[in-house]
């Protein structure tokens, strides 16, 4: 595959090499690239638009695509919601890794849909769905997983995406600290069927993860 334009430096590309083994995530080459032009572009977005407050690329590295696909493995397919993708996270690190998965990505704010729809066109990728809307207004389809990075409070998230989870479907709430006061307030027929501790490669700071599930 051709480097897609990349402006990538070679510590980059040894540290995504480096974090994807301490994931223990086997991507091939030619996806690795991919994840490196996907950081290339939201760099260059994120000097005019804004989305997001991680401005060094080394720091994009952690805190956006080892924190994303740290989560790989915990997805139940094959339709994966993500709620308030922003600028594509964990949706589009994921949708990279796991391409036998359809991933529908839901942002509210058209600024962040543009970059996300640019970013799945220039990326090749034929298993991500981009949808500008508030999830409140979504209910057309029924998701195997739903997956939120910073979207809300647990019961909020919980509430809202409920008409859109599968029967069987999971709720996957990425969390920094143990949301105990969250947890306490989660409402029926949820409950939190685990909690993993995530080890993110070179992120000096907590992250959990809360799969919850309905009664």
């Amino acid at each position: 595959m051709p480097p897609l334009g990349l402006s990538i430096s070679q510590p980059l590309v040894a540290g995504l090499a480096e974090g994807l083994e301490k994931i223990g995530l086997e991507l091939d080459a030619a996806v690795q690239t991919r994840l490196l032009a996907y950081l290339d572009l939201l760099a260059k977005w994120n000097r005019t638009y804004n989305l997001t407050a991680v401005r060094k690329p080394e720091q994009m590295l952690v805190r956006h695509l080892f924190d994303s696909l740290v989560i790989h493995s915990f997805l139940r397919g094959p339709r994966i919601l993500d709620v308030g993708s922003g600028a594509g996270l964990p949706g589009i690190p994921l949708a990279l890794a796991r391409p036998d998965y359809d991933f529908t990505l839901l942002d509210s704010n058209s600024k962040k849909t543009r970059f996300i729809t640019q970013a799945v066109a220039e990326l090749g990728l034929d298993n991500v769905t981009v949808v500008q809307s508030r999830i409140e207004a979504y209910t057309v389809a029924r998701f195997d997983t739903i997956v939120s990075r910073a979207f809300a409070t647990l019961a909020e998230f919980a509430l809202v995406v409920q008409p859109c989870l599968a029967a069987d479907g999971i709720l996957l709430a990425m969390k920094g600290v143990y949301p105990n006061t969250e947890l306490a307030e989660l409402p029926a027929p949820f409950r939190l069927e685990q909690n993993i501790k995530l080890q993110v490669p070179d992120l000096n700071a907590e992250r959990n993860l809360l799969i919850i599930q309905r009664d």
